[in-house]
């Protein structure tokens, strides 16, 4: 089944900076023995994850995963669910598949590049869910326009999402925790599983990482909201 529904003119503002990170050796090395098969092309008309993955198990996608920890660790944990990265830094790429390597994992393929761009390779109703932990935030006001969470992209991710599937975020900046509510709200394409509407405590599916608990540990806050697919 091919997207037939680009996501629209909103790629005019990007919602990252391409940082010029040192690769190591044991990046590159990683990169260069499971590229071939693990890295998916934006060149492709469009994803069939069931020939990609070899199964027809979910696809789970993740946005933005960093350095890969959280991305590995379930994967681990989930070995019946695919799961699809996505990341504009070669080096987390790099990190993420030297885990892949050395837990000789299956069920992850991953995508160096521009997520607006990636989604408009992945069909209809083809993900059981997709998760965005501490995306860029922007924190200066004139920048918040660049964020990725803005109504057209979450437009867009309803689209790919199956009924019943999920769209969980994460943050640790208070003021983006705010306006993904508010966005994800107003996109009325999801149910949000909070009881009071709001945010819900961390799920047990995403796992903490290291920054993540060096800032609970300063009193910073984390924010997390779960939402199914109308």
């Amino acid at each position: 089944m091919q997207n037939e529904t680009p996501p629209g003119h909103y790629r005019t503002i990007r919602s990252f900076v391409r940082r010029q990170g040192r690769t190591t050796q044991r990046q590159t090395r990683a990169l260069e023995a499971l590229g071939p098969k693990f890295l998916l092309s934006l060149t492709e008309e469009f994803f069939d994850f069931p020939a990609i993955f070899g199964n027809t198990y979910p696809v789970v996608l993740e946005i933005g995963f960093g350095m890969g920890h959280s991305l590995l660790e379930q994967a681990k944990q989930n070995p019946q669910t695919n799961f699809l990265g996505i990341e504009v830094h070669e080096p987390g790429v790099g990190a993420l598949l030297a885990g892949v390597q050395e837990e000789g994992l299956t069920n992850i393929r991953v995508i160096n590049g521009d997520a607006v761009l990636s989604l408009e390779k992945i069909p209809s109703q083809s993900l059981q869910g997709v998760q965005i932990f501490f995306p860029d935030p922007w924190h200066k006001k004139r920048h918040h326009k660049r964020r990725l969470i803005q109504l057209p992209f979450v437009n867009t991710l309803a689209e790919k999402i199956r009924a019943g599937g999920y769209l969980h975020c994460a943050t640790d900046w208070e003021n983006y925790a705010q306006q993904m509510l508010e966005v994800i709200e107003a996109s009325q394409k999801f149910d949000n599983t909070s009881k009071d509407k709001t945010f819900v405590p961390r799920p047990e599916s995403r796992p903490v990482t290291k920054f993540e608990r060096r800032g609970l540990k300063l009193g910073h806050g984390v924010w997390d909201l779960v939402y199914i697919r109308k």
